[in-house]
């Protein structure tokens, strides 16, 4: 699958910064994925989708409102997820999807949307398969606003914090599994 492609249909010429923000933010999401795939193959993932589905995990960010990134639509940016998993599955891709839907956060549970009465459909959005909790992972450790440095732990860790005591265990989970 050409993901470029795919991008190139919802970020066009009139949006450069924000195409290029995305492209390398996800490159560098995939290339964590791929490096914590390749030394886990215990984990038997998907490389080829594992690839594909970290190049569109945020393709969903142009509908949302973050002018730092020219983002200028009217959702709030935590709709990002749900939002560009809607674009993939009216692309014929349901799976991929599920990574978009689910990658926010470390996952955001039912419970947590109700009880901070987040902007989200009221459903689990928890990733659920090996291959969209290795991208949630990955993810965590790539800002849209420093594209060229990585995380380290503590400082994932601390962000991913800011969205609920639930998140940090899986994130704690995940470090020992793919660390």
């Amino acid at each position: 699958m050409d993901t470029s492609a795919l991008i190139d249909r919802f970020y066009t010429e009139q949006s450069p910064f924000l195409r290029s923000v995305l492209m390398s933010h996800s490159r560098s999401v995939a290339d964590k994925a791929l490096w914590i795939a390749r030394n886990h193959p215990e984990l038997e993932l998907d490389l080829d989708f594992l690839e594909e589905a970290a190049m569109l995990h945020d393709i969903g960010i142009f509908r949302t409102h973050a002018p730092d990134l020219q983002c200028y639509g009217e959702l709030p940016y935590i709709c990002h997820g749900y939002l560009g998993a809607d674009l993939l599955r009216e692309a014929g891709l349901p799976r991929h999807a599920w990574v978009c839907e689910r990658h926010t956060g470390a996952g955001i549970a039912l419970s947590e949307i109700t009880d901070r009465k987040l902007p989200l459909p009221h459903r689990d959005m928890l990733p659920v398969s090996m291959e969209e909790q290795v991208i949630c992972f990955a993810d965590k450790f790539f800002s849209k606003t420093r594209l060229e440095e990585e995380k380290s732990i503590e400082a994932a860790r601390k962000s991913v914090a800011k969205h609920g005591e639930e998140g940090t265990m899986r994130f704690d989970k995940w470090c020992e599994c793919f660390l």
